[in-house]
This record gives structure tokens, C-alpha cells and sequence, in this order.
């Protein structure tokens, strides 16, 4: 999948600094070397009545998996949510992705069926600003 990764060091940069990060981050190192990291961004949750933390991305170099940084980075997500007063955390699995489903069940994680992704791409989000408000039918 990792040609299908747009995102640069750039957009890192721009999008996860200043004032206002739309993201934050942990990063494991071995040596000086990453090897592993955590993308993350609060919610809030209306049923909830409490913030989410959101886990954007997992990831491990091959090489390292099996070897505890998965978990520890979730560990560490962990104490970051409670830390934040979140109810809970969340993220999304592809459904191919078995040992990534075992990973997460392994660590008390339960998959949520009742929910369905839903995406606007670019093109869709410009066309939807363009729509009259009254047009829309709910």
C-alpha cells in the first residue's frame, strides 16, 4: 500500500505543527533509527459526551514487527486518551488486513459492524459546496 501514500515530509511539517495541528504523533526509535510510529488526532464523541482519540495510522517496519513496538505504542495512545478524559479510542482496519484485526482483538479491541465508512473525495467536496442549501433533501 505504500503507493498509494501521497503525503510527503512537507505536508507532515505543515499540517502537524503551529498553533493548530490537525495531527500528533509518536515515534519509536531503535539506535536512532525510527522504526515505528502512531498518527493520531482527537473528536469528540455526541454520544459519548466525551473526546476520541482517533488512531490515523499504525506502523511498524517489517523487520521490527513482533517484537512489542506495536504494542507499546499503543500503550502509549492509551495513556494519551486517558490522559485527554477520552471514553474512548478508535481507527479504522482494512479488511484484509487479518493480522493487523488479530493485533487489535489481542489487545481487548472489538470491531464496531454496525458502522459504515463514508468518504467525500476533493472533487465531490468542491461540488458539494456549489449545491444550493435548500436543494438538499435529509
Amino acid at each position: 500500500m505504500s503507493h498509494q501514500v501521497r503525503a510527503r515530509l512537507a505536508d507532515l511539517k505543515r499540517f502537524g505543527s503551529g498553533s493548530r495541528p490537525f495531527f500528533h504523533f509518536f515515534l519509536a526509535e531503535h539506535s536512532g533509527q525510527a522504526v515505528g510510529f502512531a498518527l493520531y488526532f482527537f473528536t469528540f464523541s455526541t454520544f459519548e459526551g466525551q473526546p476520541t482519540l482517533f488512531l490515523e495510522d499504525l506502523f511498524v517496519l517489517e523487520h521490527w514487527r513482533g517484537q512489542g513496538i506495536g504494542r507499546t505504542l499503543m500503550s502509549r495512545l492509551a495513556e494519551e486518551a486517558l490522559g485527554a478524559g477520552c471514553a474512548r479510542m478508535e481507527w479504522m482496519v482494512l479488511n484484509w488486513n487479518h493480522p493487523a484485526q488479530a493485533f487489535f482483538q489481542s489487545l481487548g479491541a472489538k470491531p464496531v459492524p454496525e458502522w459504515t465508512l463514508f468518504r467525500l473525495e476533493q472533487q465531490e467536496i468542491a461540488r458539494l459546496t456549489r449545491k444550493p442549501l435548500n436543494s438538499e433533501k435529509s
